[in-house]
C-alpha cells in the first residue's frame, strides 16, 4: 500500500486509491463537483486541484492515483489561487437565481463559492442560456445552472443501467439532456437530484414547497418494498414534504427508488381520519366506542374457527404481534400475512430469508434469478446486482419472463422444467453453479405465488443443496419478498396455526359462510368480492379496497406517523420513527388493537411500546438486535409434489402502484400513466 505525505502528515492508503482519497484520509477537506465515490472518475470540474511537489502545475486530485513517496499540499497560495480561478470560470455563466432556486441552502456551488468565490466578476459578456429539458414528472430542470459535472450521466449509465442522459454539442455549447427529449424511465431516476451539485436538477413535486431550514428531519425506514431502505422524512407542520435517502452501506448505500422518494404525497390523500360503521348499506362516521361495539356485537358470539385475520404488506411488526395475540385469545388459528397467495414452507427461517444478504451480492460469482423481476420488485437490490456485474467475472441467469434487468444475463427458460434439469444436473447451468466459488439463487414471489409454490420451494432448496450454494461460510439461497411487513410477520408466526386456513382457505371459507368475520390489518391486495358473506373489519390508513368493502373501518397510522419496527427481506430488524402525528382520530395500529382487546374481554398483556417489544423478542429472538443480521440455521423445507408447466410471471404488474399510499399519490399515478408499465414490460435481454 502506498504511503505519501499530505500537508506534512504521512498517510497510507489502499492500492488504487486516489490522491483525493489520501487527502481525506489525512483529514484535509478537498472541494469537488464532479467526483463522487460511487461513480467513475470524470476529472472535468478541476475544483479538487492540489499542489504536488515536483509537478510543474496543480493536479486534479480525484484523477491522480496515489503513489508511494508523493508529497501533496492542499492549502498553499498556489492551490487557493487555482481553485479561485476554477470557481470564477464556473460562475461566468451561472445565473444569479439562488433566492428562487430549490437547491438553495443545500447547494455545493453555494458552499464552495463562499470559500473560493469573489464578490465581483471580471466578465461582462452575456451569460449563455439553455432551454429546459423534459425529464418527466419527477425531475425539474433548469439547465442554465448546469456546470457539466456529468454526475447524472454517469449515474444513469453505471448505477441505473439505463443510459438515458447524455451530453450533446461541445465546449461552451455543451448541454446535458435526455436522448430524444424523452422522460427518464429508470426506477432510480430521482437519485440524480441528490447527485446534482447545483440547482440544475431538482424535485419537480417539491418545487417551491419549502426551504431546508424550515423542515423537521426524522430518520425512518421505507416500506414500499422489502429492501428496507434507510430514509429521512422531512416534514413541516402536519405534512410530509419530501423523503431523502440515508446512508446505509449494507442496505441501500445512498440510493432510494422513485417510489420511496416521490410517493409521499399519497400520505395526505384519501386518508381515513375517523372510524366508520356500515349502516343501511353505507359507511357512516362513528366514534371509537361505536366502532368497537359493532365489532364486539358481531365477533363475540363467534367461535374461533369462524374468525380470520389477514395482515397487509405495510403492517409493522408491533401491530402484527398485537393482532396475532388477539386472534390467539379469540381461539382463531386462521391467520395469513401473504396477500399475494405465496405458498412456501414457513417451518425454517432459512427458507424465506435473503440469506446471502444484500451486501453479500457483491461477493457472488454466479446468480440465478427464478420467477422474479428485481428491477420492479426491489429496485435497490437490482442496482446491487448491477454493481456486481460491473465488477466483472459473474454469470447471471434468469428463469422466468423475458425482461430488461439493466444488465446482461442469460435467459434459461420461462418455467419450472428448467429448475428440474438444474436440480438433477442435466442442465449446463448446474455446472456453472457447482464450479462457482460463491453461487446464489433468488427465488421470487412469481415462483411461489401459485398452486405448486410449495413444491417449487422444495425444488429450489434441492438446487441449493446439490449445486453447492450452501456451506458453512456461505448461504446462497434467497427468497425475495415484495412486502415490507412480510418477514416480520413470518418471524412472529403470523401464519396458519394448527388446523388453520391460509389465504385461499380464508377466502373460500368466507364465500361458503364458514368464516364469518375477517380482520384486515391494512390488507388491500386481495379479492374483496370473496368476502361478501363475512363481517369485515378494516384497520388502515387509506381508503383503499379494504376500506370500501369493510363493515367497520378503524383509522390507523401511516408509516411516517408511528414508532414501529419492520424486518427487511434479509431479516434485518429496523425501526422507523414518528415524523408527525396521525390525522384526526387515527391512532397507532397496536394501540387500536390493545383498546379493542379490552372491549372484547380479551385484554392483551402490554400497555406500552416497550412492553410490546419485549413480548416480540420473546416470540422471536431476532427482535432483540436492531440493524444486524442473525443467520438462520439451514434446515429442510419445501415439499415434493406435482409442478405445473405454467411459466413464471412477476407478481408486480405496475412498479408505481403497489400499495394504498402509492395509489393515493398523484405523482405515482402520473408516472404510471406516462410509463404504462415502462421498465417492467418485456423488452428482451442484453448480451
Amino acid at each position: 500500500m502506498p504511503t505519501l505525505k499530505v500537508d506534512g502528515q504521512d498517510v497510507t492508503v489502499p492500492q488504487g486509491a486516489t490522491v483525493l482519497q489520501a487527502c481525506e484520509a489525512a483529514g484535509a477537506e478537498i472541494p469537488r463537483f464532479c467526483y463522487h465515490e460511487r461513480l467513475s472518475i470524470a476529472g472535468n470540474c478541476r475544483m479538487c486541484l492540489v499542489e504536488m511537489v515536483k509537478s510543474p502545475k496543480p493536479v486534479a486530485s480525484c484523477a491522480m492515483p496515489a503513489a508511494d513517496g508523493m508529497e501533496i499540499k492542499t492549502n498553499t497560495p498556489l492551490v487557493r489561487k487555482a481553485r479561485q480561478g476554477v470557481m470564477e470560470f464556473l460562475l461566468i455563466n451561472h445565473p444569479l437565481d439562488c433566492p428562487i432556486c430549490d437547491q438553495g441552502g443545500e447547494c455545493d456551488l453555494q458552499d464552495q463559492a463562499v470559500a473560493y468565490g469573489f464578490d465581483h466578476s471580471r466578465y461582462h459578456e452575456n451569460k449563455r442560456a439553455v432551454s429546459e429539458k423534459n425529464m418527466g414528472p419527477l425531475i425539474k430542470t433548469v439547465m442554465t445552472r448546469c456546470i457539466h459535472c456529468t454526475r447524472c450521466v454517469r449515474f444513469t449509465e453505471e448505477v441505473a443501467g439505463t443510459e438515458e442522459i447524455g451530453a450533446v454539442f461541445r465546449g461552451e455549447n455543451m448541454q446535458i439532456t435526455t436522448f430524444l427529449e424523452q422522460a427518464v424511465r429508470s426506477e432510480l431516476s430521482g437519485n440524480v437530484i441528490d447527485l446534482c451539485p447545483v440547482g440544475a436538477l431538482t424535485s419537480k413535486p417539491y418545487a417551491f414547497a419549502a426551504r431546508p431550514w424550515e423542515l423537521k428531519k426524522t430518520e425512518s425506514i421505507d416500506v414500499h418494498d422489502a429492501v428496507g431502505s434507510n430514509i429521512r422524512v422531512d416534514t413541516r407542520g402536519a405534512e410530509v414534504l419530501r423523503v431523502l435517502p440515508r446512508l446505509h452501506e449494507d442496505v441501500n448505500e445512498e440510493w432510494i427508488s422513485d417510489k420511496t422518494r416521490f410517493a409521499c404525497d399519497g400520505l395526505k390523500r384519501q386518508r381515513i381520519d375517523t372510524a366508520y360503521v356500515r349502516r343501511d348499506g353505507r359507511l357512516q362516521a362513528a366514534s371509537w366506542a361505536e366502532a368497537f361495539e359493532a365489532i364486539r356485537m358481531n365477533m363475540s358470539r363467534l367461535e374461533g374457527s369462524q374468525i380470520a385475520a389477514i395482515a397487509g404488506d405495510l403492517a409493522d411488526a408491533e401491530a402484527v404481534k398485537a393482532l396475532k395475540d388477539l386472534m390467539g385469545k379469540l381461539g382463531s388459528p386462521n391467520m395469513e400475512c401473504r396477500q399475494d397467495g405465496a405458498r412456501f414452507d414457513v417451518s425454517a427461517a432459512a427458507g424465506w430469508r435473503f440469506n446471502t444478504t444484500i451486501a453479500g451480492i457483491e461477493q457472488a460469482d454466479a446468480i440465478l434469478l427464478i420467477g422474479t423481476n428485481p428491477r420492479v420488485e426491489a429496485a435497490i437490490l437490482n442496482a446491487r446486482i448491477r454493481k456486481r456485474y460491473l465488477k466483472g467475472h459473474v454469470s447471471i441467469a434468469v428463469v422466468g419472463p423475458t425482461v430488461d434487468l439493466s444488465y446482461p444475463h442469460e435467459h434459461l427458460g420461462t418455467g419450472p422444467e428448467v429448475l428440474r434439469a438444474i436440480a438433477d444436473g442435466s442442465h449446463p447451468y448446474a455446472a456453472v453453479l457447482k464450479n462457482a466459488k460463491a453461487p446464489m439463487l433468488v427465488l421470487g414471489s412469481g415462483a411461489t405465488a401459485r398452486a405448486d409454490g410449495l413444491a417449487i420451494h422444495g425444488l429450489a432448496r434441492k438446487i441449493a443443496e446439490t449445486c453447492g450454494l450452501v456451506r458453512d461460510d456461505w448461504n446462497g439461497f434467497n427468497l425475495l419478498h415484495t412486502a415490507a411487513g412480510r418477514v416480520g410477520a413470518l418471524e412472529l408466526g403470523f401464519v396458519p396455526g394448527q388446523g388453520g386456513r391460509d389465504l385461499e382457505g380464508i377466502l373460500e371459507g368466507a364465500m361458503r359462510g364458514e368464516i364469518r368475520a375477517v380482520y384486515l390489518l391494512g390488507a388491500d391486495e386481495i379479492d374483496m368480492s370473496q368476502l361478501d358473506g363475512a363481517f369485515v373489519v378494516y384497520q388502515g390508513s387509506h381508503g383503499d379496497a379494504g376500506a370500501h368493502r369493510a363493515d367497520v373501518v378503524l383509522p390507523g397510522a401511516a408509516y411516517t406517523e408511528k414508532n414501529a419496527t419492520w424486518v427487511n427481506t434479509e431479516g434485518r430488524v429496523q425501526q422507523g420513527r414518528r415524523a408527525l402525528f396521525p390525522p384526526g382520530e387515527a391512532r397507532e395500529d397496536w394501540t387500536i388493537l390493545r383498546a379493542l382487546s379490552d372491549v372484547l374481554g380479551k385484554r392483551l398483556p402490554y400497555d406500552s411500546l416497550a412492553q410490546l417489544r419485549e413480548a416480540m423478542a420473546d416470540d422471536a429472538p431476532l427482535f432483540t438486535v436492531v440493524d444486524a443480521i442473525m443467520a438462520a440455521e439451514w434446515a429442510p423445507f419445501g415439499a415434493e409434489g406435482a409442478i405445473a408447466a405454467t411459466p413464471f410471471a412477476s407478481t408486480v404488474s405496475d412498479f408505481y402502484l403497489t400499495n394504498p399510499i402509492c395509489r393515493a399519490s398523484n405523482t405515482m399515478a402520473e408516472c404510471s400513466a406516462l410509463h404504462s408499465g415502462g421498465a417492467e414490460k418485456a423488452t428482451g435481454t442484453h448480451g
